[in-house]
């Protein structure tokens, strides 16, 4: 049977996990199994948050416009309802962020779409 020699590669897959793992707390930064297992589900999480993140956003920026709307005495649905039939093209973060910063120009576009 031929001798395997690792040489460096070992070392090398080590090294990338605990640099990786850099950070985490107790034996997860410096034992290289609870190591590896740490960053396959940190990964994990981060790729699902990454996601998660976009869906999150978007509540944010409708709960917002809905509040704005709502002090303009109509809701969001129908806000967003009489956008489209006017053929208004702006996107809610857009929309958030006008709420927000410059209520006036939001109020003008309520306006308009009623």
């Amino acid at each position: 049977m031929v001798r395997v020699k690792r040489g460096n590669v070992r070392v090398k897959r080590r090294k990338k996990i605990l640099k990786l793992a850099k950070g985490f707390y107790g034996s997860l930064h410096r034992l290289y199994r609870p190591a590896k297992q740490a960053v396959t589900q940190a990964l994990t999480n981060s790729f699902r948050g990454r996601r998660e993140k976009k869906r999150n956003f978007r509540v944010l920026w409708i709960a917002r416009i809905n509040a704005a709307c709502r002090s303009n005495n109509t809701t969001y649905s129908k806000f967003i309802n009489d956008l489209k039939k006017k053929n208004v093209v702006m996107n809610r973060k857009m929309l958030a962020e006008m709420a927000i910063f410059d209520g006036d120009s939001f109020s003008k576009v309520v306006e308009f779409v009623k």
